[in-house]
Order: structure tokens, then sequence, then C-alpha cells
């Protein structure tokens, strides 16, 4: 008994010392754990030209959840690991010089682009998914994989992600993200865009899309992320106001009131037929890209699949990794979340949102 109670005020003193260290130096940022729940989200920070904006430290951002602020408690600058899947589109309009493209584009994204401890999974769909090769470090696997593939079949892309992101989600590394590669829409899923969206918001996964429109139509016009030019990286202050990614509002100074936070991209209807279906739908793709942080691009060239999937590879490199502790109850409700920089006219993209389950 003795013992017991000599032993009450020493775990008391060591959960004093515990509350202390729970904000501590590392590196560039701080780290922050408590019994709430830790939101994580990873910002991805640009200039008018599309160039990205390092040199950030956590003081200069803000995080709203639901429109009220809060403290920021993790903060990094620092490549992370990647869990990266990438679901490749080998529909039959995929045979020849797009499927080439394909192969080169991914092969330099696996052998040149990647971190050494990035780790990837490859999902090919025609008709149906199909996943070639689960989660693995061997690169050589995963480029011998796509180099067998024969392009036939329907497209059943909406399936395919609803398949790929919670196995992206369960990736071992702490950012992770899905890249999608295909050149038209769906046409043989059961799954709606509705549902995948509400799929995606409950992940933490980054998803991205890269749409092949090689139709040659003068008249159709698609937002397309700039790239980034030669030239010094963009200076931490006072830049004009940009223009918006797809989706995206400039993000404005302290001192301006604070805009409303940005409405979710409306869910398109799951087919087009004005645009038929052998086009890429770009609304289609960015109801699935654009709530959790990622983007989409629609390409005009299979010549264009390589610089765009180096600048996935690129933007995945620069970006923030913010985290904070939310007090959202587990009601299964849409909570709202927008980043901001202090000052600067900069855009921000980042994840919208989460699900508190």
């Amino acid at each position: 008994m003795s013992r017991v109670l000599g032993l009450v005020p020493l775990l008391a003193l060591a959960s004093s010392i515990a509350l202390v260290g729970q904000e501590r130096p590392t590196g560039q940022g701080f780290s922050f754990r408590s019994g709430a729940n830790l939101i994580n989200v990873t910002a991805t920070v640009t200039d008018e030209h599309g160039r990205f904006v390092p040199g950030l430290t956590a003081d200069d951002f803000e995080v709203y959840e639901d429109g009220q602020r809060v403290a920021i408690a993790q903060f990094e600058t620092e490549r992370v690991p990647v869990s990266l899947g990438i679901a490749l589109d080998t529909s039959g309009s995929m045979v020849g010089d797009k499927i080439e493209a394909a192969r080169a584009a991914l092969d330099r994204f696996l052998f040149d682009l990647l971190g050494p401890q990035d780790e990837v999974f490859l999902f090919r769909f025609d008709s149906q998914p199909r996943l070639v090769e689960g989660w693995t470090e061997d690169r050589r696997a995963v480029s011998r994989a796509v180099a067998t593939v024969k392009p036939s079949g329907g497209t059943a892309m909406y399936d395919t992600v609803a398949q790929a992101v919670p196995l992206a989600q369960a990736g071992t590394r702490r950012k992770k993200a899905l890249v999608v590669i295909s050149d038209g829409q769906d046409t043989s899923s059961r799954t709606e865009v509705d549902e995948l969206r509400q799929l995606i918001r409950e992940t933490e996964v980054l998803v991205y899309a890269i749409g092949i429109d090689a139709s040659g139509d003068p008249g159709v016009r698609y937002d397309r992320t700039p790239a980034a030019p030669a030239g010094p990286p963009a200076r931490p202050r006072d830049l004009p106001v940009p223009t918006a990614f797809p989706g995206q509002k400039p993000v404005v100074s302290k001192t301006a009131p604070p805009p409303p936070p940005p409405a979710p991209t409306p869910a398109p209807r799951r087919r087009s037929a004005a645009r038929g279906a052998d086009r890429v739908d770009p609304d289609a793709l960015r109801a699935i890209t654009d709530d959790s942080g990622g983007r989409t691009e629609v390409i005009v060239s299979h010549r264009d699949l390589d610089p765009a999937t180096a600048g996935i590879a690129d933007e995945l490199s620069r970006q923030y990794f913010i985290g904070y502790s939310s007090s959202a109850p587990s009601d299964g409700r849409w909570h709202t979340i927008e980043v901001r920089v202090r000052s600067g006219n900069y855009i921000v993209r980042a994840r919208r949102g989460f699900v508190a389950n």
C-alpha cells in the first residue's frame, strides 16, 4: 500500500511533464498530440504564375474549421514519404500513341520523380477495375505490368477510384495520394459521382486526375493548371492577385474581410450525352479531385502526359503539411476547412473539409 501511495506524486509529475511537452520544436515547426481528433491538411501554395511558394512557416498560415479559426498544432515543410496509387485507363480508346505515352510518363514518374521511400500500387481499368500491383516499393514490377497492358473494352473509372481510394488511405506513408489517368468519360461503372465524392471526403487521400482530350475541337476550352515557368522561385510577399486554380479562389491578406468558406464543387450527372461518351468530362473529374486538395488537368495531346505527371510529382514534393486539433463532434457531418496565408496574395489549395465519424 505504501508503494502505491508513493507512486501517486510521481504519476502526477509525469502527467504535468506530458502536458508541457505536447508542444515542442521539430525543425521548422512543432508537433502536438492530444485526445482530440487531429486533422491533417496538405496545402499547396502558389503564386500567380503557378510557381510554388517556398519558405513559409506556421505563423504565415491561418486555418479555419466551419468558419472558426483553429490553432495549428503540427507543421512541416520537408517532403514526407508518399503512399501513391496509380489508376490507368486501359480501355480501347487508349490504344496506340496514348498508351505508349502513358508507359513512358509513368516510367519517368516511377524511376526519376518519386522518392526512394515512397510506395505505390497500380490499378488498370477497362470495363472493370483490375488491381495489377498492390503496395510495393518495387518500381520495376509496376513498370513491367504497365508494359504488358493491351487496351480494350470500356471505361469503369468511377468503380476503379472507389476501390483505389480506400487502398490509398490504408497506405503506410504519411501522405496519401491517387493519380487517375484517363482519356474519356466513364461508360461502365455502377458507382455514381456523388457516391464517389462522399467516399473521398471521408479520407485524407489527395486525388489528382489527368484527362487526355485529343478531340482537336478548338471551340472547347478547359481550365488547366498553369505550368511552373523557368525562373527564380516566388518571393513570399507582395505579389499581384493571382488567377485561381480550377475551383479555387485567391487568398486575400488578413486586412481584408474574410471570404466565406468555398462552396463544394457541385456533383455533375454521371453521364453527359451532350459531350459524348468518348470525351473527357472536366466537371466530373473536378468533382472527384477538388474536395481532396488535389486537382484536375485536362491535356490536349498524349505528348503532354509526361509534363503533367512530372508536375504532380513536383507538387507532392513541395507541399506544406499542417495538422490541427478539431473539437467537432462525431456527427457524421461534413465540416469545412479553409487554409489561408496571412499576408501576400497567394493561391492556397487544400482539403476542403472532412466528415467527422
